[in-house]
């Protein structure tokens, strides 16, 4: 079964059992008068219609890539889930308002056996479905199965809280349904707001896992003659739609035809074990004469002596110009200019006699 078909197919159980579920809690909410229960309901049926949009975002980002989009429509899911969002934010402010409305204007509610059991079987439903959309969610890499997984979670410690109002109806007579529902509304609130901002994170471009950074720079420096990889860009398209660009380090006396080899044979690698596209390879020269590694090894050492400095790269001389050329990379915590200004002087003293050109480089 494909990613597509997987995301479809655990959408479809959730739309299943989070309708039966709205039911049943609808009819013992309006029997027992329970504006905490009916609230429920629809939270349900809220997170039923979330499964249909995650449906529907599956099948358009699965279309295949044409003239108008040809990196295809991979990022769709990514609207798809803050619609799911939106959905969830809106259901837990229109909580909030009828349980405000049932304070103003109490009605007493009625519980018997059956709904205790009836409310506990749906809590026991919620916590098995938010645990298996969570884990095809993270087998697929989909955030939306992964955002409506932990709805369910949460959703049944929530109605833990709905049952637990009612005992203490029936065993003290206080009614605690229109607060109880408030929380409820509040948190699922809340839910929707942080699912919101995630989804933000990933349209606007937030920072790729560092695993998956290091596990890829590892890779392309397994090839044979590459001394290291830097800048290293990684775009996203959409889940397993990944597409990047980097800067290896390679003698300086390499063949081009050396290096058109040795291109292929990253692009492929990297394909192979990330499922990510490389389309485009720069270079940056290792040197091996003795002028140029000995003045190259004197301005590292001097360079990384500094705390906040991450990592110094691209590091190149040009005899004709007579210019050095090297980017760093500093911790965004750090008083950047100040540093910068320091590295600079202490570079020009090492290479003196040359014009000195000290790049900030960004840490992605």
């Amino acid at each position: 079964m494909n990613r597509n078909e997987t995301i479809v197919r655990t959408s479809m159980v959730g739309i299943g059992v989070n309708i039966i579920l709205a039911v049943f809690k609808a009819v013992v909410g309006l029997l027992s008068n329970s504006v905490a229960v009916v609230t429920d309901a629809l939270n349900n049926m809220s997170d039923a219609l979330s499964s249909v949009i995650t449906i529907v975002g599956a099948k358009l980002a699965a279309k295949k890539p044409d003239k108008k989009h040809p990196l295809g429509y991979g990022r769709v899911e990514y609207l798809s889930s803050l619609i799911v969002s939106g959905i969830v934010m809106v259901a837990g402010i229109n909580a909030v308002e009828e349980s405000i409305r049932k304070i103003i204007a109490p009605e007493k509610p009625s519980y018997s056996p059956v709904t205790l059991i009836i409310l506990v079987a749906a809590v026991i439903g919620k916590v098995l479905l938010g645990r298996y959309m969570v884990a095809q969610g993270k087998k697929v890499d989909s955030d939306s199965l992964i955002a409506s997984g932990k709805d369910s979670l949460n959703d049944a410690i929530l109605s833990s809280s709905v049952i637990l109002s009612a005992v203490i109806f029936i065993l003290t007579g206080l009614s605690l349904e229109p607060y109880v529902g408030i929380v409820i509304g509040v948190m699922i609130t809340r839910s929707g707001i942080e699912m919101i901002k995630e989804t933000l994170d990933k349209i606007l471009g937030e920072r790729m896992d560092r695993d998956l950074v290091n596990a890829v720079k590892k890779t392309i420096c397994e090839e044979p003659g590459v001394y290291g990889a830097y800048d290293l860009i990684l775009n996203s398209y959409g889940p397993e739609r990944i597409i990047g660009s980097v800067h290896i380090e390679v003698d300086e006396f390499i063949t081009a035809r050396q290096i058109d080899q040795m291109q292929r044979s990253i692009v492929e690698r990297v394909a192979q074990k990330h499922k990510i596209v490389l389309t485009g390879i720069s270079l940056y020269s290792h040197y091996s004469s003795d002028g140029n590694e000995s003045m190259q090894g004197k301005i590292t050492k001097a360079v990384m002596s500094h705390d906040g400095v991450l990592q110094m790269h691209g590091f190149y001389v040009d005899e004709n110009r007579k210019s050095v050329t090297l980017d760093v990379i500093l911790d965004f915590d750090t008083d950047q200019k100040k540093l910068m200004d320091q590295i600079r002087k202490e570079v020009r003293e090492i290479a003196r006699g040359y014009t000195v050109e000290v790049n900030l480089d960004l840490d992605i």
